[in-house]
């Protein structure tokens, strides 16, 4: 549980940190549809996720459920799709919201 709230936290942080900074200057920042083709074609990964940061950047998750591997990228409004990370080990979870009330 901890692992998944620390992966959870490192993505949400990377995300931010990418968001904030000139992405598009990065070398990994390519227009959207060859982004997402050649993570279809080479790793099965489709996307999994999809957020809008409150900069308006869109950030995704691509995923394969097959080999677990997976791919985060972030869009600026009119920019190219920028690769925010990647690894291994994706599963695709459901988590109810910890019980809240304090006891009576």
């Amino acid at each position: 549980m901890m692992k998944n709230k620390l992966l959870a936290l490192s993505f949400g942080v990377g995300a931010m940190l990418l968001a904030g900074t000139h992405a598009q200057a990065q070398a990994n920042c390519h227009p959207r549809d060859l982004v997402v083709t050649r993570l279809a074609e080479r790793y099965g990964e489709s996307r999994q996720s999809i957020g809008l940061a409150a900069n308006n950047t869109v950030v995704e998750v691509f995923a394969s459920l097959d080999t677990g591997t997976w791919t985060i990228t972030v869009t600026r409004p009119g920019g190219p799709t920028c690769l925010v990370a990647s690894g291994e080990g994706f599963q695709v979870l459901a988590e109810v919201l910890p019980n809240m009330d304090s006891p009576a």
